[in-house]
């Protein structure tokens, strides 16, 4: 019975925060940006497979489990201009506990001039955003997992900081035989405890995501389809606030698009397709589509390619290498690398290493 009823709890902890946010009005938009080579590579969203891939386990807490003991994995992005997004993560599972993350990450925008209002350099200071992570999870059964993360969130520009908590629950499907998974993630439940300013709170980027994952039988494919801001229907500015909307040359009245245009754009706005190719065991080649990130960055005056992300996955003796690239806009393009060990292994390849070593010099 309690399984029957994982997602429905998940649902209703979502409602405490189910108001619509407008894009600017809310704070901590760090807390969206993917900072993991798959999760990039795969447009930014939900992934459900688990394919023992430790950069996940932050972003879906549901897949922490023991095989992730003593994994670490180390995360960084050329975030635009001069700011390094990075992250470090070590998982560790305890007796009769479950398994735990612990994750460290920072944004850092880089170093800005401080100038008065006659343009006298004073001096200079440095802006970033950090969150530290601890998740859970646990295994129900072969098929049904759970999980969920606590964030302390801190954001430090000059003289002024905002200190903030929220919290993930997610739960998670497998069906091995099929080679499907099913994730649901209620994400950044919280809110905003000490302001910038004094009574002026902010809401953090609350969403509800659900992805869906399956590798075919008889193909090195597997695909992935996610989907975001589950809790809310309209996605883009619409009517008047629509700043790419067509005028008539002639009359200048507003051209605006028809009921099932605006339907259809704002059904796709929440779906993310990925492809995810392996010629060999070893390695995992990704592309995937986000329609909102492409209508978002839209230029109506040029064809780009936002929207669109691609990367790969290396695995070597359990050492995994990552890299992606997410096209947002023209200039815009985050390079991410992801490094991933499992220090237990390592270990015991090093001794099985020197134990071989030793028996051919007695030999």
């Amino acid at each position: 019975m309690f399984k029957n009823y994982i997602f429905i709890v998940f649902f209703a902890l979502g409602s405490l925060n189910l108001f619509p946010q407008v894009g600017g009005k809310y704070i901590y938009n760090f807390l969206n940006v993917s900072y993991s080579a798959s999760t990039s590579a795969l447009g930014g969203g939900l992934v459900a497979t688990n394919d023992l891939d430790p950069t996940l386990i932050n972003y879906n807490p549901s897949l922490l489990s023991p095989e992730y003991h003593t994994a670490l994995t180390v995360n960084c992005v050329d975030y635009y201009n001069s700011g390094i997004y990075a992250s470090a993560l070590y998982a560790h599972t305890f007796d009769k506990l479950g398994s735990f993350s612990f994750e460290m990450r920072t944004i850092n925008y880089g170093k800005f001039s401080y100038t008065n209002e006659y343009e006298e350099t004073l001096g200079s200071f440095y802006a970033g955003d950090y969150a530290a992570t601890v998740g859970w999870g646990r295994k129900l059964d072969s098929t049904f997992s759970i999980g969920a993360n606590l964030k302390i969130i801190l954001s430090d520009y000059e003289d002024y900081s905002s200190f903030g908590i929220a919290a993930d629950v997610a739960a998670t499907y497998r069906n091995s035989k099929k080679n499907i998974a099913l994730s649901l993630l209620v994400k950044n439940i919280g809110s905003e405890i000490k302001p910038f300013t004094a009574g002026n709170y902010q809401k953090i980027p609350f969403d509800i995501q659900l992805a869906f994952s399956q590798k075919l039988q008889h193909l090195p494919v597997r695909y992935h389809i996610s989907l975001h801001s589950l809790y809310k229907w309209k996605m883009g500015y619409v009517g008047e606030n629509d700043p790419l909307l067509e005028v008539d040359a002639i009359d200048g009245t507003p051209k605006y698009p028809s009921t099932f245009s605006q339907g259809a754009n704002n059904f796709f706005r929440h779906f993310i397709f990925g492809i995810e190719i392996i010629p060999v065991k070893y390695i995992s080649i990704f592309v995937s589509y986000n329609h909102n990130r492409n209508r978002e960055m839209y230029i109506p005056q040029k064809r780009t390619m936002a929207g669109f992300s691609y990367g790969f996955f290396v695995n070597i003796k359990n050492i995994r290498f990552g890299y992606a690239r997410a096209k947002y806009a023209t200039g815009a393009t985050p390079n991410v690398f992801s490094f991933s060990v499992n220090l237990k292994d390592l270990s015991e390849l090093s001794k099985e290493n020197k134990s071989k070593k030793t028996l051919k010099r007695i030999n």
